[in-house]
């Protein structure tokens, strides 16, 4: 069972200092984000990636059809293989008559020709730089012998990422009944890993300014990159079915956002939502780092140990971001499944550290055991339950 337990006095102090400390901007503040100017937009989710704060939310957590941002997850998997050495960027694969027959110019497309010898590396930029749909398919035939089989690596990735709303028909969106799903939360889920155990490869592939290939030369159209200050990227999307949408993501002084907007009638729409929506997320708050990596939050309760209880730290550095708008502060709190059950390993995560603001749960980050607790005998057991009796 998930148990709420308060934090000792002292910490409790210690954070009340910290939410005290942050005090709301004066009259400069950036307008709230309850404007019309996002109506336009059915979906949108905006989170600071360093905090893991939600910053604006709606309908996040309702499926949609993402389009081609389905091809998100495409680029993820190659990431993947080629960082295990099971596929080369230098590999080539070639488009068959019978996969012609599907998606040669079908869509959005780099002009790929039948029998045509191209590289994963150029395959990638196709799909990340002008959303081929020849591209997709060409490399998940290459790469997994079907496009059946490339969409199960896909959903095996999907569920391993911890995307619980989502589950992929296509390697590239093209419309398929509705077999194609995913929700905003689950796409940020997909950026941040594509983003952290990819760094080298996003930026070489994501928020570039277009392709050229067999003598056409097109543009990226990511509303954000190279407009916004930060921007790199990530993916737009459109069927008449999905609407417009866009997955995207920029970083400014150590803090990254990603944000999604979906089911947008206009395309006009969607790229003047997303860049004053992104560009909102950097201006209207104040950012504040409340703890070190390492930092003692916590103590919590430990059953059969040799310690009655373990410390709690934080596994990163904890930076919060707070509306410049509001006149609340931050509330803390530490949740812990518990008493613990010894033996712990020190680093072993063990609870999280929430924060709420305005009501809403806005930020969860892991705490992790500070130190090793042996498991007690039977002796140690007595007097730690002695102890817990005496308090």
């Amino acid at each position: 069972m998930n148990r709420l337990f308060l934090l000792p006095a002292t910490m409790l102090a210690a954070l009340g200092a910290v939410a005290a400390a942050l005090e709301p901007a004066a009259s400069d503040a950036v307008p709230a984000a309850n404007e019309d100017r996002w109506n336009a937009a059915p979906i949108a989710l905006l989170v600071d990636a360093t905090s893991g704060q939600v910053l604006l939310e709606k309908d996040a957590d309702r499926r949609f059809v993402p389009a081609s941002i389905t091809k998100v997850m495409t680029a993820y998997v190659a990431f993947e293989l080629i960082e295990k050495g099971e596929l080369s960027s230098a590999q080539s694969f070639a488009m068959s008559e019978e996969l012609a027959e599907d998606w040669y110019r079908t869509g959005s497309t780099m002009f790929l020709e039948p029998d045509e010898q191209v590289t994963v590396d150029q395959l990638l930029r196709g799909i990340t730089s002008v959303s081929a749909n020849d591209a997709s398919a060409v490399l998940a035939v290459g790469v997994a012998g079907s496009i059946d089989d490339w969409v199960d690596m896909m959903n095996v990735a999907a569920n391993e990422l911890g995307m619980e709303d989502s589950h992929f028909g296509t390697p590239n969106g093209w419309p398929d009944d509705g077999r194609t799903f995913t929700t905003a939360y689950d796409l940020t889920i997909l950026a941040r890993s594509l983003i952290a155990r990819h760094p080298e490869k996003y930026a070489r592939y994501f928020g570039q300014d277009g392709l050229r290939h067999n003598g056409f030369a097109q543009a990226n159209h990511d509303p954000i990159s190279q407009v916004v200050d930060g921007a790199d990227g990530i993916k737009t999307g459109f069927t008449n079915q999905a609407g417009h949408g866009f997955l995207g993501s920029a970083e400014r002084d150590g803090t990254r956002l990603f944000m999604v907007v979906a089911a947008i009638d206009y395309q006009t729409d969607r790229n003047r939502v997303s860049r004053e929506l992104i560009r909102w997320g950097f201006d209207a708050f104040d950012r504040t780092q409340i703890f070190e990596k390492g930092d003692r939050v916590a103590a919590a309760r430990v059953q059969n140990g040799m310690k009655a209880a373990v410390d709690l730290t934080v596994a990163n550095d904890i930076r919060i971001a707070i509306p410049q708008d509001t006149p609340e502060r931050p509330i803390f709190r530490v949740t812990y499944e518990g008493p613990l059950e010894a033996p712990i390993v020190a680093g072993q995560r063990v609870g999280r550290l929430e924060m709420t603001l305005n009501g809403e749960k806005t930020a969860s980050t892991p705490l992790v055991a500070a130190h090793d607790v042996a498991q007690a005998g039977f002796v140690q057991r007595i007097a730690n339950a002695f102890e817990a009796w005496t308090r």
